[in-house]
């Protein structure tokens, strides 16, 4: 029997998420012998990842209800994460082995359906285990799949990142980058800004809350238009970008943040340009593409190894500190990609 520390949805959360919305609370609870028979895995979760997608599970009757199964009242928070496997009844994983995939917000989980677990085979003092919530996890394949299959990209475009210094938005940069592309991405603080000039290479990059005028800034940065947009905002971001795309632009929509908490979403004015510039726009669920997740990992393992790439996180400490590092994902005030760190290896 151990007492698993949990964190529990209080109820559906309508427009802004508080801290409230989230309980910590510790139960006797065994989830330390598996069922009888069962082909399941225990669990002991080390990495959580904050993620913004999560906010939908929270709401009632949405989308995302039927798509990934919406968190009810009194549930486990379910997310993304990293943890080490206690007992397994699974033959693909032994007692010791670390994986990442689906887990609760908790300190252990029984994980039933374990074949949709990605076993760990690579870590190091440069590789570390918490990358896996991130650059070698989903946020990663997402900016990988996003920029690479979807973007379509060719050296010498225009690329523009909104949310630029999250999880998802610093490494299409440097994807962008890599390519020979001019990079111009968007964030919401000095702080953020500068790791964007000097960290991860942009070519130019502004502060969106500073600007008045969206559809001017996009101008003044990008005067040549855009090719690609990563789209990681939505909203009158998005709005304003349509004015700015060039002729057979791409606009990978990743995700839109700023709608999450609104109950009715604002519209958008400019979508004709789509017609006329013949714009592809273009939406997708990274899951779909796991099956080229080996090709991913060959390819961002060697960028880390080569120190192609960079990637910056915010980690807290202890699964009490979980509701808080969600709600800063809606402020702004994660910088790089927010991990709660559980327990120790």
């Amino acid at each position: 029997m151990v007492r698993n520390k949990q964190v529990t949805l209080r109820d559906y959360v309508n427009g802004v998420p508080k801290e409230s919305d989230m309980i910590v609370l510790s139960s006797d609870k065994s989830v330390v012998a598996l069922p009888q028979g069962s082909n399941a895995v225990v669990v002991k979760n080390l990495y959580l990842s904050c993620d913004p997608y999560m906010r939908h599970l929270m709401t009632k009757s949405t989308e995302a209800h039927v798509i990934l199964n919406s968190y009810s009242p009194g549930s486990v928070i379910r997310g993304h994460g990293v943890g080490k496997v206690m007992d397994s009844g699974h033959p693909k994983f032994k007692t010791g082995d670390f994986v990442w995939g689906i887990t609760g917000w908790e300190e252990y989980s029984l994980i039933t359906t374990p074949e949709a677990l990605f076993k760990i085979e690579h870590t190091d003092d440069v590789v570390p285990l918490h990358y896996y919530t991130g650059i070698l996890g989903m946020p990663g394949m997402a900016a990988y799949i996003g920029f690479y299959k979807i973007g379509a990209p060719k050296k010498g475009e225009y690329v523009f990142v909104s949310a630029a210094s999250g999880a998802v938005g610093q490494l299409v940069g440097q994807f962008a980058k890599l390519m020979g592309c001019y990079v111009v991405g968007s964030a919401s603080t000095k702080q953020k800004f500068d790791l964007l000039k000097n960290k991860f290479g942009f070519d130019a990059a502004f502060n969106y809350k500073e600007e008045d005028d969206l559809d001017a800034a996009l101008k003044r940065y990008l005067p040549q238009g855009i090719d690609i947009y990563f789209d990681n905002v939505g909203g009158k971001m998005l709005d304003n970008v349509l004015l700015n795309m060039r002729n057979h632009g791409r606009i990978v929509v990743s995700g839109m943040i700023s709608e999450y908490n609104l109950e009715q979403p604002d519209g958008l004015k400019n979508t004709m340009c789509l017609v006329y510039k013949r714009v592809r726009m273009e939406g997708f669920f990274v899951h779909d593409y796991y099956p080229l997740y080996p090709e991913f990992f060959d390819t961002m393992l060697s960028y880390i190894r080569e120190g192609k790439i960079l990637y910056v996180e915010d980690i807290s400490q202890g699964l009490e500190s979980g509701p808080s590092s969600f709600i800063g994902l809606f402020t702004g005030r994660n910088v790089g990609k927010q991990i709660v760190a559980v327990a120790r290896e």
